[in-house]
């Protein structure tokens, strides 16, 4: 493999039903800081059909080029041919780098198209950034500059990782969404189009949709939250969340939690914030209740305002929450309750 073919930094633009998933836009954000480390250009590309029109939207994000497979077998998301496409993408264009979300899609289709290119995928990456390998020079080893460094959580959370693929291109992660932050569009922005169509030919690894069930979620997406109210072991027990839930009512936000919540089954893993849960970047966060180990500020510590209410003054959390407030989290937040009510009854 010679390796000084491989050029560029490549984001799998994730579509369903003709929509964009914002995954594909905190991608080419990352990308373009890549990029700039790496004096390169960054590509979307664009598997579907009937979905050339939604290459503007990936230029106002950040993609200088976006290569568009185009082909009804590609219309909804089935393994073999979207495998097919983005194997023959790389193959084609050669591409140094190629990100795709740690979505269900993702998932199932990064380590499937890594196999058939012949290297590596670090997966559910929460840092990517450009540097040396080894990260330590070695007497007697060579040092490798401008290499794809993907820090990624390991052995449930307990340790971090950094990866690099030194040998072989792309360099292949899957990345959890919300880690990365998109740039603002650039309006008005177009798209320099490549079309590329590798050919299709259903065989017995073809399945056939039979039909698509669209299943409607109970709760919301943690991610999307401008408020949350979160907790954690200290607050006890399941029946003892309704406090917090009714500090997210007056608040207008959610309730999610920490790991050790989902471990106890207080609360489903929809709700987990943390390396193994869900990143977050509310406006504001409340732990309540939340030690503050690292696999869990690891998930928020990017929320523009942290509230921190445990017994104990020497939590971890306290060293995150630009407000902390030590004391019993029983008296405490149904008292904050009333208060924010009270104003909020005033304000009208």
């Amino acid at each position: 493999m010679n390796l000084e073919e491989y050029k560029g930094v490549y984001v799998f633009a994730q579509q369903v039903d003709n929509e964009i998933s914002s995954i594909a836009f905190e991608l080419l954000g990352k990308a373009k800081d890549l990029a700039k480390d790496l004096d390169t250009d960054v590509t979307a590309v664009l598997l579907g059909s009937g979905v050339k029109g939604l290459a503007d939207q990936l230029a106002e994000y950040g993609a200088d080029k976006v290569i568009v497979v185009d082909d009804p077998e590609l219309k909804d998301y089935r393994t073999e041919p979207y495998a097919h496409a983005l194997a023959s993408v790389i193959n084609e264009y050669k591409p140094e780098i190629m990100l795709v979300g740690a979505t269900a899609i993702g998932r199932d289709l990064g380590p499937r198209v890594s196999a058939r290119v012949a290297t590596g995928l670090t997966a559910d990456c929460t840092v990517l950034e450009i540097g040396d390998f080894p990260l330590q020079a070695v007497p007697g080893q060579e040092q490798l500059h401008n290499q794809l460094l993907m820090t990624r959580p390991a052995f449930g959370g307990n340790t971090i990782a950094t990866i690099a693929c030194p040998y072989n291109r792309p360099q292949m992660a899957t990345v959890r969404a919300g880690v990365m932050q998109k740039i603002d569009p650039i309006k008005g922005a177009k798209a320099n189009v490549v079309e590329f169509n590798p050919g299709f030919t259903p065989d017995n690894k073809y399945v056939e949709i039979l039909d698509i069930v669209k299943s409607v979620a109970e709760t919301v997406d943690i991610m999307d939250a401008k408020i949350l109210v979160s907790g954690g072991r200290g607050v006890g027990s399941p029946e003892n969340f309704k406090i917090l839930e009714d500090l997210a009512e007056v608040l207008g936000g959610t309730v999610s939690c920490s790991r050790a919540v989902v471990d106890s089954g207080w609360k489903p893993k929809d709700l987990q914030v943390g390396q193994t849960g869900k990143t977050v970047r509310p406006n504001v966060y409340f732990a309540i209740g939340i030690s503050g180990a690292i696999q869990h500020v690891a998930g928020m510590e990017e929320s523009d305002i942290i509230v921190a209410i445990n017994k104990d003054a020497d939590a971890p959390i306290f060293d995150v929450a630009d407000y902390g407030v030590v004391g019993d989290l029983n008296k405490i937040v149904p008292k904050l309750t009333e208060a924010l009510k009270a104003e909020i009854a005033a304000a009208k």
